[in-house]
């Protein structure tokens, strides 16, 4: 069977991290996150892993070695992997997916949610430490900062849209139908 590899964009708290921990669990599938190197940086510096420090620190690191370089991690990994498939979570530009777009058997999946959902989903999470206490307005200034910028235009170019506003059945479903094809 050929490698199916996915890679999951949409924004904050759209449900990427539902889609992704599902494929994981459902159909054993191996996972990557372009956070987590992000956070592997923080930690050796000593910094908190907050969402203002990783957007601060993606940015840097792609105005310093290149547009593509996370996206060139990202696809090395990808290949070494030996799972029949592969989510790649977090993609937030086209050019994270330059390099994926190049391995056999990739798709780009765009989760997608209303605004209300998705803060309400965040600061129930407490994925990052400055989550649980943002308002609204700060949730919305967060998707004006440049690592988020391009994420919504991503939809465009995905080859499926999975639509997290319903209930977890419904999105299984959907992901059941993607992995099926």
């Amino acid at each position: 069977m050929q490698k199916k590899i996915f890679g999951v964009a949409g924004e904050i708290a759209s449900g990427k991290g539902t889609v992704t921990k599902y494929i994981v669990e459902e159909y054993k599938a191996g996972s990557y996150r372009f956070s987590d190197m992000l956070r592997d940086i923080l930690g050796r510096l000593h910094l908190e892993d907050t969402r203002e420090n990783m957007q601060k620190l993606s940015t840097s690191i792609r105005q310093n070695y290149g547009e593509e370089i996370m996206a060139k991690v990202m696809m090395e990994d990808v290949k070494k992997d030996e799972h029949e498939i592969v989510v790649v979570e977090g993609v937030r530009r086209l050019a994270d997916i330059k390099y994926l777009k190049e391995l056999s058997g990739f798709k780009l999946v765009y989760v997608d949610a209303g605004v209300e959902k998705r803060y309400e989903r965040i600061v129930n999470r407490n994925e990052n430490p400055d989550d649980r206490k943002k308002t609204f307005e700060q949730f919305q200034k967060d998707h004006e900062r440049e690592p988020e910028l391009q994420i919504k235009d991503l939809k465009n170019y995905a080859d499926a849209v999975l639509d997290n506003s319903g209930e977890f059945p419904e999105l299984y479903s959907q992901i059941d139908k993607l992995i099926k094809e």
